[in-house]
């Protein structure tokens, strides 16, 4: 005899902290745009608003294992709603003149053709997410959130330009990281992908 395991309610704890990404997403963009990215106020909120997107990314994903709240829904709007924070934060930072707009459009094409791939093969071939994706992440993560600082504002107080500049090229350095992380992971998956549906069509009857 066999027992089905009931349904998840989509209205749960991880739910909702994935819709709360996806609904800061044009308020971070608003912030981190604010005077052309000249506000020492509003760059702090983006970069505020940043780091709490990527706690709840990573409690929600925690929850969801936990308790056994994984849905449909969180299978398909976590990865859209962390390539829109991410994405918004890429983009955002091209217009103030922080990140070159090559290394945005490169990264972005990456990113979201990984993410329509692996949502459009979600029930044929499971790819789970690699260490060096999450190593991607993470400086991703960092390098993002840093560039959202004011660190090269004019207007900082006297003593911190130096040291901002510092701070602003270090974080620089971890984009850099990041980027070919980013290059090197999609080719993996890409990769992955074609092993695990060329394996399924040669164990497939003819």
């Amino acid at each position: 005899m066999t027992t089905t395991q009931p349904k998840v309610s989509n209205w749960n704890l991880p739910n909702a902290l994935t819709t709360l990404r996806i609904v800061m997403v044009p308020f971070f963009g608003w912030a981190l745009l604010v005077d052309g990215g000249d506000s020492i106020l509003w760059r702090t909120i983006a970069w505020a608003l940043f780091f709490v997107a990527m706690v709840t990314d990573k409690i929600d994903g925690d929850i969801a294992r936990s308790r056994n709240l994984i849905t449909d829904f969180g299978k398909i709007a976590d990865p859209i709603a962390d390539k829109a924070i991410t994405g918004m934060a890429f983009v955002g930072l091209s217009i103030v003149g922080d990140v070159w707009w090559w290394v945005t459009i490169l990264v972005l094409l990456r990113e979201w053709s990984v993410t329509l791939l692996r949502l459009s093969i979600l029930k044929s071939v499971v790819i789970a997410a690699a260490d060096l994706g999450k190593l991607k992440t993470t400086f991703q993560a960092l390098a993002l959130g840093g560039l959202c600082l004011p660190l090269r504002d004019p207007d900082l107080p006297n003593g911190l330009e130096t040291s901002g500049d510092v701070v602003f090229y270090a974080f620089q350095a971890c984009l850099v990281v990041a980027v070919a992380l980013t290059l090197w992971s999609g080719f993996e998956f890409f990769r992955d992908v074609w092993k695990q549906r060329h394996a399924l069509r040669a164990s497939s009857p003819v």
